[in-house]
């Protein structure tokens, strides 16, 4: 890992008449619009999507890295995140990010060591760490069977 402090530019443009195209360097452009909730057609990334999609990416490469230092054996992690805007205060702010994450691993492997590593990851992940909103993790874990291996 390179040494902080990390910069990531962004820049975004928008005509008049038109949605916003994000754009960073070495990316593929990134159009996006108001979502369904504003009145907008909801056929874009929004700013609120986009945002909950951070959440949800960074937490599963946060458990890539926590599972790989803990060697722990795994096949497939999915997870939803689930943010909830509201206004607090006065002011239209995320309250919450609800994660629900569901853990597929060879069987034999120690539920409760599972979930540890997993609510490592939520804890650690920069981006969710970042928001000043309430968190909370549920999760799932599955113990795969050698015959689902065969299978799979």
């Amino acid at each position: 890992m390179k040494s902080f402090p990390h910069v990531y530019p962004v820049s975004a443009r928008m005509a008049a008449t038109s949605t916003a195209l994000l754009r960073a360097e070495g990316l593929p452009d990134l159009p996006s619009a108001a979502p369904r909730e504003f009145d907008a057609p909801g056929d874009q990334w929004s700013p609120e999507s986009l945002l909950v999609a951070a959440v949800a990416s960074c937490f599963l490469l946060t458990f890539k890295a926590v599972a790989r230092a803990s060697k722990l054996e795994w096949s497939q992690l999915e997870c939803s995140v689930e943010g909830t805007l509201e206004r607090v205060d006065g002011v239209t702010q995320f309250s919450r990010m609800h994660t629900r994450a569901r853990l597929t691993v060879p069987g034999g492997n120690h539920d409760e060591l599972c979930r540890r590593l997993l609510e490592k990851a939520e804890h650690g992940c920069l981006v969710a760490n970042s928001l000043r909103c309430a968190r909370d993790l549920t999760s799932e874990i599955l113990q795969m069977q050698p015959s689902d291996a065969a299978a799979g």
